[in-house]
């Protein structure tokens, strides 16, 4: 018997780094009753999924215990405030302050100054020192005594521990009138720490600004239609499905819908990153947000609220930050070995230079080093920052990844399959040929196409209502399920269906066809094709000149896809299930192949997810858009190598980090060991360190051109 589960979301400020996600997800998936935890650093998130009788209070007293204070989020959308910037940029401030004025006051030190007037300028130092460290050092100390009370290490612990002994060794030297105080020391490190964190809390606000930006462009409410032609005013939030929505020229829209009445332009920049308007007309469908620029709409609601494209855009842009790459999980095992190591090095550094003949206050300053030069901040920094500049710089460019490890997975592919209909192509029917039709017969057939709701009777009123054909209005008009519909025109009984039942002396048509004909009068075959995407083309040779092996894997007719693939020049393979799908991406990951799939049906939903890493244009199936690691929208098939290329600098740029992180230990912990390091040195060169490493991530914000 399955266990029914519930779904709760907390937020967490006190998350930190790589070792925080470690220790609470690991936390909780091991209490019973929780049956998945999932942690999102960017916007300290937790996501928990447990069982129905589990309630929310239980999981923030497991969360407590483990040392994290949590808050349940009612709503699991929100984008959480900047207070934390705030109050770091203030404490970012005073430590500047500070570390000037005391660095100022120690040059005279530094220049041979000697009794009294060095005393002096100790004394002075310590007045500025002492209510600096208290007020600019709580981020560190609060976080410290969080971790300690729970009996547990963070990397504050270490970082507070030498804050404390260098501010008390320096207060020391000052009271017994000895010759060296390290306040400059003390309160540069706590500047330079702040500086790091501070990088780290704007960026994450940035990412999540992502999100809030595009929810500030949907609009308060719109213009309903009842069933009595009235149009009332309603909120954004009791708009339905179904509903008509009256949208003026210059007015964005209020939900997702498709065009009932009216023609217009549409700027769809906001979810496509496009500049030019798109026509749209009888039909079309409209997003929630884009702006209608050139005349009245009404339309029909298909989604609204929270279930809008640009409310999913949200969602997905506060999940795109954080995944569980082979990167993520190296940061969270050196995170979790982090403490321990850094305290014995520490210890030992103390110990050894005690034996060697060094007072106990030579050995605490060079053990105060090596906590302080050793802090993670790099390390922790490497994986998380380059995704989110990266899912950044692709969202502007209308890609939306739903999970940052897929970055990784892509980078690895060097071979892409694509569906044909929907995803090579725009699943739209466009007209091809003469038409036939004369002024009468033309107007018969719109009146006809607009009763029905067949996706080639639509193709058939666009490509009417194109021509500025008007309907005329018909009788007894009726559908006929497989077959088509027919109604009455001046006493003759006109068609517009499958080519042989509207006249039995036309063939079916193997293509997309329908055919239009009226009593005793003969009959018209109407051709259509599944249209191209505008670039598809440029994409798939931007693919293979990229060393990726290219083909097409579609369920539909041999036909249809050989004409497609003749077009792109690729293999292909028409007129699979599901099931061959899936064996067929199957059979390529035997083979040591990495694949990515692109697709966007309901049957593509298997093999999206059994490919390495998959993409869905953004008009997919439900199904399709769940299966799919990443999103892309408008019309273009450009986003598919953009993501690859993208893919590619990202993971170059995490392995950068890692060397720079790694490779500044190596030669930074020696020296402070062998004590050619003071605390102000270590300060220094560890928040070098972090500051490189976000710099190097940042140069990915151009990765998505």
């Amino acid at each position: 018997m399955t266990t029914a589960l519930d779904h709760s979301e907390f937020l967490i400020p006190g998350m930190r780094c790589a070792g925080c996600i470690a220790k609470i997800e690991g936390g909780l998936q091991k209490a019973p009753g929780v049956s998945r935890a999932r942690v999102n650093l960017t916007t300290k998130r937790l996501s928990v999924d447990h069982d129905a009788g589990m309630e929310p209070a239980d999981i923030k007293a497991l969360l407590d215990r483990l040392g994290f204070s949590a808050e349940l989020s009612v709503n699991a959308g929100a984008v959480a405030d900047r207070s934390e910037s705030r109050n770091l940029l203030k404490a970012l401030g005073v430590a500047g302050f500070a570390a000037m004025n005391i660095m100022l006051l120690s040059v005279s030190v530094w220049s041979g100054a000697e009794g009294a007037t060095r005393q002096m300028f100790h004394w002075l130092s310590a007045l500025i020192a002492m209510p600096t460290v208290a007020y600019a050092g709580r981020p560190f100390f609060r976080s410290a005594w969080t971790a300690l009370r729970r009996a547990r290490t963070n990397m504050d612990v270490p970082i507070s521990i030498g804050i404390l002994i260098a501010t008390a060794l320096s207060l020391y030297e000052t009271i017994i009138g000895g010759p060296h105080a390290y306040f400059d020391g003390a309160v540069s490190l706590i500047f330079f720490l702040l500086a790091g964190r501070y990088l780290d809390s704007a960026m994450r606000d940035r990412a999540r600004d992502g999100a809030a930006n595009l929810l500030r462009q949907t609009v308060q409410g719109g213009m309903v239609q009842g069933a009595d032609g009235a149009v009332t005013w309603r909120a954004a939030n009791e708009i339905d499905p179904g509903m008509l929505l009256s949208v003026g020229m210059g007015e964005r829209f209020a939900a997702d819908g498709r065009v009932e009445q009216g023609t217009s332009a549409v700027d769809r920049s906001l979810v496509t990153g496009e500049t030019a308007l798109d026509a749209v007309s009888s039909g079309d469908p409209v997003l929630a947000g884009t702006l209608n620029v050139e005349g009245p709409l009404m339309i029909r609601v298909t989604a609204a609220g929270p279930d809008t494209t640009i409310a999913e855009m949200a969602r997905l842009m506060e999940t795109a930050g954080q995944g569980r790459s082979h990167y993520v999980r190296v940061a969270d095992r050196a995170a979790r070995l982090y403490a321990p190591a850094v305290h014995s090095l520490a210890a030992m550094s103390f110990i050894g230079w005690m034996l060697a003949g060094a007072g106990w206050h030579q050995a605490l300053l060079i053990a105060v080093a090596v906590l302080i030069i050793t802090c993670p901040c790099a390390l922790g920094l490497a994986v998380p920052v380059a995704q989110v500049v990266a899912a950044g710089s692709l969202m502007r460019r209308g890609i939306l990844i739903k999970d940052g490890s897929a970055l990784e997975r892509l980078a690895e592919v060097d071979t892409v399959r694509f569906d044909k209909t929907g995803t090579l192509t725009l699943g739209r029917m466009v007209f091809e040929g003469a038409l036939s039709l004369n002024p009468e017969e033309a107007a018969i057939a719109l009146g006809l196409a607009q009763a029905s709701r067949h996706p080639l009777a639509h193709a058939v009123a666009q490509m009417l209502q194109e021509r500025n054909v008007q309907p005329v209005v018909l009788t007894g008009v009726k559908e006929c399920p497989g077959l088509g519909v027919e109604g009455a025109w001046q006493g003759k009984t006109a068609r517009l269906g499958k080519p042989d039942w509207v006249a039995s002396q036309l063939p079916g048509s193997a293509g997309a066809a329908t055919a239009f004909g009226i009593e005793r009068e003969g009959a018209h075959v109407l051709a259509f094709r599944d249209a191209l995407r505008p670039d598809a083309a440029h994409a798939v040779g931007r693919l293979a000149a990229a060393g990726m092996e290219v083909a097409i894997l579609s369920g539909d007719r041999e036909q249809a896809v050989r004409s497609v693939a003749s077009a792109l020049g690729v293999p292909a393979v028409a007129e699979l299930s599901p099931a061959d799908k899936v064996a067929r991406i199957e059979q390529l990951r035997g083979e040591g192949k990495r694949v990515l799939m692109v697709g966007d049906g309901l049957n593509d939903g298997p093999a999206l997810a059994a490919g390495n890493v998959s993409m869905a244009p953004a008009s997919a199936s439900d199904v399709g858009q769940t299966a799919a690691d990443l999103l892309f929208l408008g019309d273009s098939l450009a986003p598919v190598p953009i993501a690859l290329m993208a893919a590619r600098r990202t993971m170059r740029v995490v392995r950068q980090n890692f060397v720079l992180a790694i490779g500044y230990n190596i030669l930074a912990v020696p020296l402070a060991i062998l004590g050619l390091v003071t605390p102000l040195v270590a300060a220094v060169a560890m928040s070098t360190s972090s500051i490189l490493v976000v710099a190097n991530a940042l140069r990915l914000r151009t990765c998505a051109r």
